[in-house]
């Protein structure tokens, strides 16, 4: 039967990432050459920058296909402390850490040092782990409620992100579960996390008219340099739908995509679904979200909330502090 051309499409893209993984996992990332991958999947090297901009672009989505086949079944529901989910965090993250004697599992160990040497993939990148942090703390608060725990999820990050970071520097040193005990008994610590102050100006719109793309609740439409706004959205106490939008998503979508993928599948297995906040991501490489809310330019500071209310936006929001102004601010009717 003839492929169709989007069918075909998939089927080339399906055989670069096939071939760029086993490129990258023998060779390294700087030592791949494209003209290698091509080779590897039968096909041109046009055929591959129809598909990827760029090496980066290609090896950030490797990542991001590995992580998604990785990680094991979601929580099963169980009742769970933060401690619980602390050490289930660490624990599925130090048995992934690269061994030197294992080509495979070193795939990722490439990705800080391209971080580090490019400031337009570290702001990205930074705002990335912001969301990460954010997803957990809530997690945690959602499990203990009381004070915000974003700051103790930062501090569980910076230990496993370390910890990874030396598996593959200094092979051997230091016990893996040591890491996952040093996490546990950060759900007891005390770390004065004072909350946030929102910013009070952005441009505020009431609005009446049909919303189609999400349910009911926020859409946080936000640059890669905005991401750490979601959490006063997430705060509201709604169901939130956050909109992932960059002015280069040829190369930045997959990295997003890489980091949600990696850590919301860590989460769901660590996390009870009950506590894991009540958040959707959604990567924006078509346009479909930015189109139907009317955004004529993005950008990676882009930061533009939606309130929907049976099915049709009822508040809008754009500038700083736009997630807090959907999530708090009163409607023509009042309603908040």
């Amino acid at each position: 039967m003839r492929l169709t051309r989007a069918e075909a499409q998939e089927r080339t893209r399906a055989k670069v990432l096939a071939a760029a993984r086993d490129e990258f996992a023998d060779r390294g990332f700087r030592d791949a050459k494209i003209d290698q991958i091509a080779a590897r999947a039968d096909l041109t090297r046009g055929a591959v920058y129809s598909n990827f901009p760029g090496k980066r672009a290609l090896y950030f989505a490797v990542l991001a296909e590995t992580a998604a086949a990785q990680h094991g079944p979601e929580h099963p529901g169980t009742p769970a402390t933060p401690r619980d989910v602390l050490g289930a965090l660490a624990r599925a993250w130090v048995t992934r850490l690269p061994l030197a004697t294992d080509e495979q599992a070193r795939l990722g160990v490439d990705l800080m040092p391209e971080i580090i040497a490019d400031d337009h993939v570290r702001k990205p990148y930074a705002q990335l782990m912001w969301l990460c942090a954010i997803q957990l703390g809530l997690t945690l608060e959602n499990l203990r409620p009381g004070a915000r725990q974003v700051r103790r999820a930062q501090t569980a990050l910076t230990l496993l992100h370390g910890a990874a970071q030396l598996a593959a520097a200094a092979p051997g040193f230091g016990e893996p579960f040591t890491v996952v005990t040093a996490c546990e008994h950060l759900a007891d610590a005390d770390f004065d996390d004072t909350g946030l102050t929102p910013h009070t100006n952005p441009d505020i719109q009431t609005a009446e008219h049909p919303w189609t793309l999400t349910g009911d609740g926020i859409v946080a439409i936000l640059g890669l340099h905005r991401l750490s706004g979601v959490e006063e959205a997430l705060r509201g106490g709604t169901d939130v739908t956050l909109v992932i939008v960059t002015a280069d998503p040829a190369e930045l979508i997959p990295l997003a995509r890489l980091m949600v993928t990696d850590f919301t599948g860590l989460l769901r297995n660590a996390a009870p679904a009950s506590a894991r906040p009540r958040l959707r991501i959604v990567l924006d490489d078509t346009s479909t979200f930015t189109t139907g809310a009317g955004i004529e330019t993005v950008t990676d500071m882009t930061e533009t909330a939606l309130r929907v209310e049976s099915g049709r936006v009822v508040l809008r929001a754009d500038g700083f502090g736009a997630c807090h102004a959907a999530a708090t601010a009163s409607t023509r009717s009042g309603r908040r």
